[in-house]
């Protein structure tokens, strides 16, 4: 059986992995190692995922970002999925969800895991549901078998993470339906599994059978992350009680897996307001010990569509700063239609900026260093270096070039009379 990465760090035995993390992120190995034999970082990595390049997830690394790509049962174009997975790499994205739901899915997961060098993610509960309503003629027909072999044919794959909803139990299900909500159960998985259970009148297979899982997970080296089913899909519904009680499940299930030497991510919100952030971030660290905290946004208003990656910016910066580890972007298609390619890359870049802010704030050295490396270009008004540095080199430089100064020391925003350039010419003139 493959020892996991999990295994290998409470024995004090390093990987090629552990190293590429710890080389890339300029940290001490034997101090990424504890984080990893803690449970507090995660090197999501299966073994049969060939080419990878490792990224580390958690404590005192730099806040990661992921993208969400896949087809939909409306738009299904394995070749687009793979533009949109290229976007999302040069964009600078570190993993990638295939979160496919039309067309050949075992096709075009087995084209992305093949074609990305980033560590890739799914969400099997869709496949399996969707495979079901085919065959047999509804999701409810599910059985916890259908389940699970979807899950391992995942891990078989490749497949590096894999966001598996077992805190939505019916118990759950009874304090949501007490309290009340205005959005109920916005998570797609969520939606599935809730489904199922009040038809069959059975608890959610991936709870009660969780040791199942965390088998599958520890012979391929699969991280668990624990998806949040009833996370919050307004304002309104954020840090409510069904959100709490599937929170305090996760920590739970988090220490099981960590038990059987599993790698484990907690999934957070979702929708939650400004004043609410810190809240969330710092319940996810108590209850769960730590592990790392995978945030979708966290988006701050619901009134946004089509600017909902600036939403996800605001609200990914303030809880990274907080303590978030792995930010979802969100594109600015999110609530409207199927992102394209551009909406990939333009949801990755607003992402990154959120978490470089907070590496800032948080007192990373290296993320200090970028900024203050720009800084000198600009002051030096030396457009090249400042265009090489930008965090979208290409936006950047099509900004400058569609821009024509009378002089091409300034730009056309204060021409003749720029500010950098007035100054300088005072203070350094000869006497």
């Amino acid at each position: 059986m493959i020892e996991t990465q999990l295994a290998k760090a409470r024995r004090g035995e390093s990987t090629p992995e552990m190293e590429a993390v710890a080389s890339a992120e300029g940290v001490d190995l034997q101090t990424l190692m504890q984080g990893v034999a803690q449970g507090r970082v995660v090197i999501p990595a299966n073994k049969g995922h060939r080419g990878i390049r490792p990224i580390g997830i958690g404590q005192g690394l730099t806040v990661k970002v992921n993208a969400n790509i896949g087809t939909s049962s409306d738009h299904a174009d394995p070749a687009e999925e793979l533009q949109k997975l290229e976007a999302a790499r040069e964009a600078g994205a570190d993993t990638v969800m295939d979160l496919s739901t039309g067309g050949d899915i075992d096709g075009i997961r087995r084209l992305i895991l093949e074609r990305s060098p980033l560590p890739i993610g799914t969400v099997p509960i869709y496949q399996a549901a969707i495979e079901v309503a085919e065959r047999k003629g509804g999701i409810v027909q599910m059985t916890p078998d259908d389940i699970f072999e979807v899950i391992e044919r995942h891990a078989k794959d490749g497949v590096d993470f894999v966001t598996v909803h077992c805190g939505v139990t019916l118990s759950t299900l009874e304090r949501l339906k007490a309290q009340g909500r205005i959005t109920d159960i916005v998570s797609r998985g969520g939606a599935f599994l809730t489904t199922w259970m009040i038809y069959n009148e059975q608890e959610n297979p991936l709870y009660e059978h969780f040791d199942r899982l965390v088998e599958i997970a520890r012979q391929y080296d699969v991280t668990l992350s624990l998806g949040d089913g009833l996370r919050p899909g307004c304002l309104a519904d954020a840090t409510d009680r069904p959100q709490i009680q599937e929170l305090l499940l996760l920590g739970e299930l988090a220490e099981r897996a960590w038990a059987e030497e599993v790698q484990v991510m907690i999934e957070g919100p979702g929708h939650v307001p400004l004043d609410q952030i810190a809240t969330n971030i710092q319940l996810e660290k108590q209850l769960c010990k730590g592990a790392p905290f995978y945030v979708l946004g966290p988006l701050v208003t619901d009134v946004a569509p089509g600017y909902d990656h600036i939403v996800c910016a605001i609200g990914g910066a303030l809880a990274a700063y907080h303590g978030a580890d792995f930010l979802c972007y969100v594109t600015p298609a999110e609530h409207l239609k199927l992102p394209s390619p551009e909406d990939v890359r333009e949801g990755v870049i607003a992402t990154r900026i959120a978490g470089h802010a907070a590496d800032v704030a948080r007192g990373l050295a290296k993320a200090r260093a970028w900024d203050d490396e720009i800084a000198r270009a600009r002051k030096a008004l030396d457009w090249e270096r400042q265009i090489q540095l930008s965090i979208d080199p290409h936006k950047a430089k099509r900004y400058r070039e569609e821009s024509k100064p009378q002089m091409d020391e300034v730009c056309t925003m204060c021409g003749k009379f720029c500010a950098i350039k007035m100054v300088r010419e005072f203070i350094h003139k000869p006497d």
